[in-house]
C-alpha cells in the first residue's frame, strides 16, 4: 500500500535566517513545557480510569439467571483443577443445568469457544472446551500458564468451588461436511491442540464425514509439556484403529531425558521436511490420495484438495502459514504452506 507523500516547504533564503536563528523566549518555552506535562498527566488519568473503572456498556453484561449465551456472561463453578505438566492444568467448569440451552440446541457446531472473564482486571479471553459441553453442564479445558497471559495465570490461581463468569458459544471455525476437501491437515502447537481435539471428539471420532481423511501434527517443546494423556491416548488409539481415516504425529523440540517414552515421538519442529514427509506417506498409503503427476512431492498441494488448519503460538503460526493480519485477521498465506503452493482458500489460522 502506498503511503501518502509528506511535502515539506522550504522557506525562502531571505526569511530562512530570520525564522531559524531566532532564540525562543524562555517564558514561552516554560509555558509549552507545562502544557505538554499537563497533557500527559491528563491522558494518564483518563487511561487509568478506563482500565480500572470499566463501564458495563463497554462489555457484555452478567445475567445470573440467564441461559448460556454469547451475548452475556453466565456464572459457573470450577469443579476440577488438576496439574498436568509444569505450566498447565486440566480445568473443568460446570454450568447449572437450568442455565443450559435445550437438548436440541446444546450440540453446538464445532469448532466453538468460550470467553472467560478475569474479574480482577475485567479482561476476557477465548478458550476451547475439549469435548464441548455435556448434559450436566461440564466443560473441560487444557489451559497453559504463559508469562503474559493474564487470564491463564488468573485461572491457575483459582480453586475448586470458585465461581467465574463465561459467555458462549462463539464460533471459531465451522466444519461443513460438503465433500469439498479430500484431506484436512491440522497443525497445532502447545495448547493449540484444543480446537482440533474438539473437532476430533465431535466430528472425526463419530464418523460424521466418511470421505474426508484427517491428519493431526502436534508439536510441544518437550515430552513434559505434551497434552494430557486423556487427549493423547484417545488420538493415538483412534489413529491405530482407523489408519485410513486418521493419522496422528507428535513432535518435540528436545527430549527431557533418556528414559523410554510412552509413545513414539518425532524430535524436531514441524517444518517443510516434516510436512512433506507426512504428505508423501499419505499419498502412497491410499489409492484415492495419489498425486496425479509423476513429479516430486513438492508439487502444488492444492491438486489434492487439501485444507490446512493451524493453531498455536504466534511464532509457530507465522512459520507454518504466515503471520496473522491486523486484529488477528487471516492475513496472506506465508511460511511453509506458501512454499508448498497452498492458497488462502486452503489455509485457516485459528
Amino acid at each position: 500500500m502506498m503511503r501518502p507523500t509528506s511535502i515539506r516547504l522550504r522557506p525562502s533564503h531571505s526569511n530562512f535566517r530570520k525564522w531559524y536563528s531566532t532564540i525562543p523566549n524562555p517564558s514561552s518555552r516554560k509555558g509549552v513545557r507545562q502544557l505538554v506535562i499537563g497533557s500527559i498527566l491528563s491522558f494518564g488519568v483518563l487511561t487509568s480510569f478506563y482500565l480500572f473503572f470499566p463501564d458495563a456498556s463497554r462489555g457484555a453484561p452478567t445475567i445470573k439467571h440467564g441461559k448460556l449465551s454469547p451475548s452475556h456472561f453466565t456464572p459457573c463453578t470450577i469443579t476440577s483443577s488438576e496439574p498436568c505438566g509444569p505450566y498447565a492444568r486440566l480445568i473443568t467448569l460446570s454450568v447449572p443445568t437450568k442455565l443450559l440451552p435445550g437438548p436440541d440446541e446444546r450440540r453446538f457446531p464445532s469448532i466453538w469457544s468460550v470467553f472467560i472473564k478475569d474479574d480482577d482486571i475485567q479482561v476476557e479471553r477465548p478458550y476451547t472446551p475439549l469435548e464441548g459441553v455435556d448434559a450436566e453442564g461440564r466443560m473441560s479445558f487444557w489451559i497453559k500458564k504463559y508469562e503474559h497471559g493474564e487470564v491463564g495465570r488468573w485461572l491457575h490461581s483459582k480453586k475448586v468451588g470458585d465461581e467465574i463468569e463465561i459467555r458462549a458459544p462463539l464460533q471459531t471455525w465451522l466444519w461443513k461436511d460438503d465433500n469439498v476437501w479430500d484431506e484436512v491437515v491440522m497443525i497445532s502447537g502447545g495448547s493449540g491442540i484444543a480446537p482440533f481435539f474438539q473437532l476430533f471428539h465431535e466430528i472425526i471420532s463419530r464418523g460424521v464425514s466418511s470421505r474426508t481423511r484427517f491428519t493431526l501434527l502436534h508439536s510441544s517443546r518437550s515430552p513434559s509439556e505434551l497434552p494430557p494423556s486423556k487427549i493423547l491416548q484417545r488420538l493415538s488409539s483412534f489413529a491405530s484403529e482407523n489408519p485410513e481415516r486418521f493419522r496422528f504425529r507428535v513432535f518435540v523440540d528436545t527430549l527431557d531425558s533418556e528414559e523410554k517414552q510412552k509413545m513414539q515421538l518425532n524430535v524436531g519442529r514441524i517444518n517443510k521436511t516434516a510436512l512433506l514427509s507426512n504428505l508423501k506417506e499419505q499419498s502412497t498409503s491410499s489409492k484415492w490420495l495419489r498425486w496425479p503427476y509423476s513429479r516430486p512431492v513438492e508439487a502444488k498441494v492444492d491438486v489434492r484438495k487439501t485444507l490446512f488448519l493451524v493453531c498455536g503460538p504466534e511464532p509457530m503460526v507465522a512459520a507454518i502459514s504466515g503471520p496473522y493480519g491486523r486484529n488477528f485477521s487471516q492475513g496472506p498465506v506465508g511460511g511453509v504452506l506458501a512454499r508448498l503452493g497452498a492458497t488462502s482458500s486452503q489455509v485457516y489460522k485459528l
